[in-house]
């Protein structure tokens, strides 16, 4: 790279190609004009949202001095599932404190055997899956044909860890037995079966899963009409602030794109908006949903600069202006990267300043996260420059779980939550326990399999999957049966932790729900970068009333 004329150290460079193109967004400035209601439209609706709210708190409280178990047990998928439980925290907690204590927990019925193992596992209780062993005949199978029985055992047997035979004998059992039945149930439950074959109800992203489930519940004849008219309003609700974000965010990604060449990164700001929304996504978190949206999207800026555009050198110089993180720097960088270390810096210690005015305690916190991400992106460079290929998967993952940025995700998260974390909890977070590193594992692997055929036709750091073909001389197809397998593994311990860590459900909880939205995004395709395939999706969530 030349030298600049007049002797100064600024590094200059022409704009070049990025190894890959990437479809433009779909959405463009969509949101800049799209309003679901008017102000006097929301007002109403959330007047009329807290007349129901009172009515399905009363029919909580009632439901706890019943002795109807699966009534009880009914109620509190209803609510989790249309998406209002979020406002009733506490009358759930009771009642499955109720259940807890019920001894019909040792029922002869497996479907409410089944309800029941699945509510207490997913809130921390820990179950023994010994309750499943009455239903069993001599030769380990499963004596039912009831198809809502098998379904309740096939979700619930996704709450297991390592080691529980008897609900990995479960999963094998009724994953056969459902497909079998498939096609002679009736339409709504055959639609839950295909529903928990693709996805089991406890990795399922909280807002699709309510975006799907609330028409399903409004055709059901045991409809409770304020918990149905409750979810509707509160969705249409949530999707206004949701929208009111969108367009801030917009505005903001607009004139930064005008300040600097992003030709060279994927254009995802309403997909990444739905990824933040995935873990957070109660209104109270309006704010954080819009600076968590930005952080993200500078870990996206990161992750297609330093794969998909940088040169070694223009690495080595970014990374060195991220660690001083001084607008001083920025004269060290090319011009067309000005702008966006200086949006980076500006951005981030908006959001530490704010969060000190709330006096967080965690906010200084916020840069170091920011910085680390560009370093293990960073990382990857090296890798890729030197053609190194780890020699097993495990050792692949000791430095690729960084670069996965969950790790900085969850944090960040955490950070946003207030004063419910302590510094003892971002220490944890930090130190890549099992449960967040599980995410990371999830998060990494997941991306690796489905964007490594694409990914590799241009010069691109090996993968977790080529590093698993070489470790065991297989074909992809071999490699991809056993990175499924080490996928696995990650949701069992993620389950283990939420039964065994000593630290609070509500952080255990937000690091799930970010291996749900992993999960969602990379099912099938890299949905992020293949943003088409989630237009339905987006398009339910931010778009059409309920």
């Amino acid at each position: 790279m030349a030298a600049p004329a007049n002797g100064s150290n600024v590094v200059t460079a022409d704009l070049h190609e990025p190894r890959r193109h990437y479809i433009p967004s779909i959405w463009g400035h969509f949101f800049l004009n799209h309003n679901p209601c008017t102000q006097s439209q929301y007002l109403a609706m959330t007047e009329m949202a807290s007349i129901k709210k009172e009515r399905v708190r009363k029919s909580i409280l009632a439901a706890g001095s019943s002795s109807d178990l699966p009534m009880k047990m009914e109620l509190i998928d209803t609510l989790q599932r249309t998406g209002v439980a979020y406002h009733f925290g506490k009358e759930i907690q009771d009642l499955l404190h109720g259940i807890h204590a019920d001894d019909q927990g040792s029922s002869d019925d497996l479907r409410t055997t089944a309800a029941r193992y699945y509510l207490l596992r997913t809130h921390g209780y820990h179950v023994s899956p010994d309750v499943f062993m009455k239903f069993r005949d001599d030769r380990g199978n499963f004596v039912s044909n009831d198809a809502d029985s098998l379904l309740a055992l096939y979700n619930a047997s996704y709450l297991r860890t390592r080691g529980e035979e008897v609900l990995d004998d479960a999963i094998i059992f009724t994953n056969n037995r459902l497909q079998c039945m498939l096609e002679h149930l009736e339409p709504q439950l055959a639609e839950e079966v295909r529903c928990a074959l693709k996805t089991p109800i406890f990795r399922r992203v909280k807002r699709v899963e309510t975006t799907r489930y609330i028409p399903v519940y409004e055709k059901k004849a045991t409809r409770d009409e304020d918990i149905l008219e409750l979810a509707k309003l509160d969705f249409n609700i949530l999707q206004t602030i949701y929208c009111k974000e969108l367009k801030t965010l917009t505005i903001w990604w607009k004139d930064l794109k005008s300040q600097t060449d992003l030709q060279f990164a994927r254009d995802r700001i309403v997909e990444m908006h739905f990824w933040v929304l995935g873990v957070v996504y109660e209104p109270q978190h309006s704010y954080s949903r819009v600076i968590l949206t930005k952080l993200n999207i500078f870990i996206s800026l990161f992750d297609d600069f330093y794969d998909n555009y940088s040169t070694t050198e223009e690495s080595n110089t970014f990374t060195a202006a991220m660690e001083r993180w001084d607008e001083q720097a920025a004269e060290q960088l090319p011009a067309h990267l000005k702008a966006l270390y200086i949006n980076i810096l500006n951005t981030t210690n908006d959001f530490e300043e704010e969060l000190k005015r709330q006096k967080n305690k965690n906010a200084e916190l916020v840069k170091e996260l920011v910085i680390d991400v560009a370093k293990c992106y960073h990382a990857e460079v090296k890798w890729r420059d030197e053609h190194y290929v780890p020699t097993s998967v495990e050792e692949h993952l000791q430095i690729s779980v960084g670069s996965s940025a969950c790790m900085h995700i969850i944090s960040l998260v955490f950070i946003s939550m207030g004063n419910v974390t302590t510094k003892e909890v971002l220490e944890w977070a930090l130190t890549y326990p099992k449960i967040v590193r599980c995410v990371c594992i999830i998060g990494r692997i997941g991306n690796d399999m489905v964007s490594h055929e694409r990914e590799q036709k241009s010069e691109h750091v090996v993968s977790t999957v080529q590093t698993c073909t070489k470790e065991h001389r297989i074909t992809v197809a071999g490699a991809n049966a056993k990175l499924r397998v080490i996928i696995e593994e990650a949701w069992m311990d993620i389950v283990h932790e939420r039964l065994h860590n000593n630290h609070q459900m509500v952080h255990k909880e937000k690091a799930t729900d970010l291996a749900r939205t992993m999960d969602f995004m990379f099912k099938r395709e890299d949905a992020y970068t293949l943003a088409s395939s989630l237009k339905e999706t987006l398009t339910s969530l931010y778009v059409n009333y309920v």
